[in-house]
């Protein structure tokens, strides 16, 4: 019988929960590094462990390591949205939290709801997705620095040193541009991909990159599933016949893939038909700005999944590249 584990992840700890029946747990508590890993993985073979599905949230960095080394002892892993995790508690009318609570929780959530299995990013999704994300860091430093050089001030020291800061930013960023044209032109795969992408009018080589690094699209069955994991599905808010809320984006997902398809957005109507055409259909219909942006986002998404999915490049007369559910 598959055995479950649910980890409460931190950036020292690894608190984890055992159970075969989701009754009776068996805890305890590991380094998040590589020895606690390997002791981990010697409690679970003293559990007679053979058969398992390991839970745990897909939280920044500190649990990718423990996924993965888990996954590579052949057991099957889930990267659970927290949020997800947390919504359970609530349904449960949780009350108290703490580590070892959460582990239980985790591996309840597993237990019940059997989570979707995870599959690692390979080792270039990996560096582009690390490379992709500190470029974006970067240059989100380097608009602070730039509108606090815009601010008024008033002595020289300070705009000076500000910008030495801006240029050695640049600096940074250049070089890191440089690492990941290197890491394309080494990879077949990558650079047909990237062809692909930027053959949909509207998206340029940074947000190709930067869809690359946040998506596998080998996990997805439908592009549909690519917008809900970006966040970009409409979230409806309506209950009898008083209320009825505008829908919204849900915007629970992944914000890096979120927000790379921002700017894209605001110009594809001038060069994509196939979203000029999205554009007055919505604008006709009296649709708010944000809507029609959401909406575009959506479709962005949608195309790009579709040229990645079919391995044939964007042609907007041939509406049928998109696979069916996209």
């Amino acid at each position: 019988m598959k055995q479950i584990l649910g980890i409460d992840i931190s950036k020292a700890t690894l608190d984890v929960a055992l159970s075969t029946d989701n009754k009776q747990f068996a805890q305890a508590e590991f380094a998040n590094d590589g020895k606690g890993h390997k002791a981990l993985q010697k409690w679970l073979k003293w559990h007679h462990v053979q058969e398992l599905h390991v839970c745990l949230e897909a939280t920044g960095r500190y649990g990718d390591e423990v996924a993965r080394y888990l996954h590579a002892q052949g057991y099957d892993v889930s990267m659970v949205n927290p949020a997800r995790i947390h919504a359970y508690g609530q349904s449960k009318l949780r009350r108290n939290k703490n580590d070892r609570l959460d582990a239980r929780l985790i591996a309840d959530f597993c237990y019940t709801q059997q989570p979707e299995h995870w599959t690692p990013p390979s080792v270039a999704q990996c560096e582009l997705q690390e490379l992709s994300r500190e470029i974006s860091t970067l240059k989100n430093d380097r608009q602070r620095k730039r509108n606090k050089l815009k601010s008024g001030l008033s002595s020289v020291t300070t705009r000076r040193s500000l910008e030495r800061h801006i240029r050695f930013i640049e600096q940074e960023i250049a070089k890191l541009e440089q690492e990941i044209e290197q890491l394309i032109d080494d990879d077949p795969v990558l650079r047909e991909d990237v062809a692909l992408l930027t053959s949909i009018p509207a998206i340029g080589i940074t947000t190709a990159v930067r869809f690359l690094a946040e998506v596998d699209v080998s996990r997805f069955q439908q592009a549909a599933q690519v917008a809900a994991y970006a966040g970009l599905i409409p979230r409806e808010h309506s209950s009898g016949t008083s209320v009825h809320k505008k829908a919204r984006l849900s915007n629970v997902g992944n914000r890096h893939l979120r927000t790379a398809f921002y700017m894209p957005s605001l110009a594809a109507h001038r060069s994509n038909p196939i979203i000029r055409a999205l554009v007055d259909r919505l604008s006709e219909r009296g649709k708010s700005k944000m809507t029609i942006i959401g909406a575009v986002m959506r479709k962005l998404l949608h195309l790009a999944f579709g040229v990645l999915k079919t391995r044939k490049p964007f042609d907007a007369n041939h509406l049928h590249i998109i696979p069916v559910g996209g």
